[in-house]
C-alpha cells in the first residue's frame, strides 16, 4: 500500500469517530440543560391532592393565589381536580419533594417545630415566608416537607429555676451534650431557665413550646370572633394551675375531669386583627413556664338596627357611664363552682326550639349596631331582646346565684344571676322582681316579670350573657353547650 495516500473508507471511519467523540463531549451539558432532566433531578415543591381539596383553598394553605396556581400546572378548569393528583407550588423556589400544610396549635414556635422536625429554623422561615418568630399565629397553615412528618414527636422539658443542663439531662435519662446537640445549642451554657428542650428517645405528641406536661390545647373556635364565647382548653398532667390572658382580661382555668377549661368572650366592638393569648402556669414538680403567641379576631356582619327614640335621661353619660361601671363590675369575679349543666333554657314561656329556628321571637339580636335619638352608630345591642308584653313571666335558664336585683336609670329593673366559672346572666326593664340578693335559683324558676321601664320604646325582656367580663350573644348558649 503506498503510503503517503489515505483511502476515502479510513477518511470517512475517521470524520465519523470525530463526530461521536465530539458529541460525547457536549451530551453532559445537553442532559444538564434539558428542561425535562432538570426537571428529573429537581423535581420543585408538590402537593398531593386530597378529598374535598379545592383549588382555592390549595392556593390559600400555600400563600399563592389561584390564578398562579392553575397556571403554574396548566390547569383551565378548577373544577377538575384529581385526588392524589401532584400540583406544583410555584413561588418556593429551591425547595424540592412533597409538601403538606398543618394548621398551627397554640403553643407551637418556630424553634420547637425545628427541633421535633429536623428543619432548620431558616428552612422553615423561608418555605413559610416568615420574617419573625412572632409572625406565627394559632391557626395558621404551616408548610412543611411531607418526609419529615414521619420523625416521631420528641418529648420536652422545662428548664427550671437554677437547674443545669447536666440535671436535666440525668433526670431523663441522657446527656447534657446529647441536649445541646438535639436543641441546636452552640454550648451547654446557653440553656436559661424557662427553656422549653426536646428529649430525645422520647414521644410525645404536643405544642412543641409548650412544656412535655401539656399534651395539647384547644380554642374554639378559631380564629375568635367579635361577640362569641370561646372555650380554651388544656389537656395534661393533674395538679397544674394555669391561668391566661387576652385583650387585657385574665382568667382561670378550671379542673374538668383530665382537662382544664376556661371560658372568654370578645367583645362585639373589638377591631378585628391580631391579639396576644398569654398562658402561664405551675407543673406539678414546681416548675414555672410563661407562653405568648397571636390569635387572630375575625368580624362578624352585625346588622344596624333603626334608629331609636329614647328618653334623653338614659343616653347621658353622665348617668349611663357610672351605670355601666357598676353592672360591668357584678360581672367580673369568676366563681370556681360550675352551677350549670347543658344548654341554657329560653328566659320566656315561649317554645325555645321554635324561637332558635325561626329566629320569630327576637325583636332585636345581640350585636346589632345601634343609634339613639338621631345620634351617631357607635353603640351595640348588648343582648337578646325577647318579645313579651307587660307582665309576661321571666324564667331562670340555670341554676346560679343571684347578685344584684333592684332598679336603675338606664337597665330599669333588673336582675343579674352569677351561674359560676365567670358566667352571668341579667334581665332587665321587668314590671317586677321576683327575687333578692343571695337567692339560689333553679332552671325555670319564675324571677320576675316583664316591664318596660328603663331606656324602652316598649315592653319587651332584655336578656344578656356575661363570659370572663364581657357580654356575648345569648343564641349561642340556646344552641350549644358550654363547655
Amino acid at each position: 500500500m503506498d503510503r503517503g495516500k489515505v483511502s476515502p473508507g479510513l477518511v470517512i471511519l475517521r470524520c465519523w469517530t470525530a463526530c461521536i467523540l465530539l458529541f460525547a463531549c457536549f451530551l453532559p451539558a445537553l442532559v444538564y440543560f434539558s428542561p425535562a432532566a432538570a426537571q428529573q433531578a429537581s423535581p420543585g415543591p408538590v402537593y398531593v391532592v386530597q378529598p374535598g381539596d379545592t383549588l382555592w383553598d390549595i392556593a390559600q394553605r400555600f400563600g399563592v393565589s389561584e390564578r398562579e396556581l392553575a397556571d403554574a400546572n396548566g390547569i383551565n378548569d378548577p373544577n377538575q381536580l384529581i385526588e392524589g393528583q401532584e400540583l406544583v407550588i410555584p413561588g418556593l423556589q429551591g425547595i424540592t419533594g412533597r409538601l403538606v400544610t398543618r394548621p398551627i396549635q397554640y403553643g407551637d414556635s418556630l424553634e420547637g417545630l425545628s427541633r421535633q422536625l429536623g428543619i432548620s429554623t431558616i428552612e422553615l422561615a423561608r418555605m413559610n415566608r416568615i420574617a419573625s418568630p412572632a409572625q406565627l399565629y394559632a391557626g395558621q397553615n404551616l408548610i412543611l416537607p411531607e418526609a419529615n412528618l414521619a420523625i416521631p414527636a420528641t418529648g420536652r422539658a422545662v428548664l427550671k429555676k437554677g437547674q443545669s443542663l447536666l440535671e436535666l439531662a440525668v433526670l431523663h435519662r441522657s446527656s447534657p451534650w446529647v441536649l445541646a446537640f438535639e436543641n441546636n445549642l452552640e454550648s451547654k451554657a446557653i440553656a436559661l431557665p424557662g427553656d422549653v428542650l426536646h428529649l430525645p428517645g422520647a414521644t410525645q405528641a404536643g405544642p412543641t413550646g409548650l412544656p412535655g406536661e401539656i399534651a395539647s390545647v384547644t380554642i374554639d373556635p378559631l380564629p375568635l370572633r367579635q361577640g362569641k364565647t370561646s372555650v380554651f382548653e388544656i389537656s395534661g398532667a393533674p395538679e397544674m394551675q394555669l391561668s391566661g390572658e387576652v385583650m387585657g382580661h385574665a382568667f382561670d382555668f378550671h379542673g374538668l375531669g383530665a382537662n382544664y377549661v376556661a371560658l372568654q368572650g370578645t367583645h362585639a366592638m373589638t377591631e378585628p386583627g391580631f391579639y396576644p393569648l398569654k398562658l402561664r402556669g405551675t407543673l406539678p414538680g414546681g416548675g414555672e413556664f410563661a407562653y405568648e403567641q397571636k390569635i387572630f379576631v375575625r368580624a362578624v356582619d352585625y346588622p344596624y338596627d333603626r334608629p331609636l327614640t329614647v328618653n334623653p335621661a338614659t343616653i347621658d353619660p353622665a348617668v349611663t357611664r357610672p351605670e355601666d361601671a357598676q353592672w360591668t363590675a357584678l360581672a367580673q369575679p369568676a366563681t370556681p363552682q360550675k352551677m350549670w349543666d347543658g344548654l341554657f333554657r329560653i328566659p320566656s314561656p315561649l317554645e325555645q326550639e321554635y324561637c332558635v329556628e325561626t329566629g320569630d321571637c327576637w325583636t332585636s339580636r345581640f350585636g346589632n349596631r345601634r343609634s339613639y335619638n338621631g345620634g351617631p352608630y357607635n353603640a351595640f345591642h348588648t343582648g337578646l331582646d325577647i318579645a313579651g308584653t307587660t307582665g309576661v313571666d321571666i324564667y331562670a335558664p340555670a341554676p346560679g346565684v343571684v347578685v344584684f336585683a333592684g332598679p336603675l336609670t338606664v337597665r330599669g329593673n333588673a336582675t343579674m344571676i352569677d351561674h359560676g366559672w365567670g358566667v352571668y346572666t341579667g334581665y332587665m326593664h321587668q314590671s317586677e322582681i321576683l327575687v333578692g340578693v343571695g337567692e339560689r335559683v333553679e332552671t325555670g324558676q319564675l324571677i320576675g316579670k316583664v316591664g318596660a321601664t328603663g331606656r324602652v320604646e316598649g315592653p319587651h325582656l332584655h336578656w344578656e350573657v356575661w363570659v370572663g367580663g364581657v357580654q356575648v350573644d345569648p343564641l349561642e348558649w340556646l344552641r350549644q353547650t358550654y363547655p
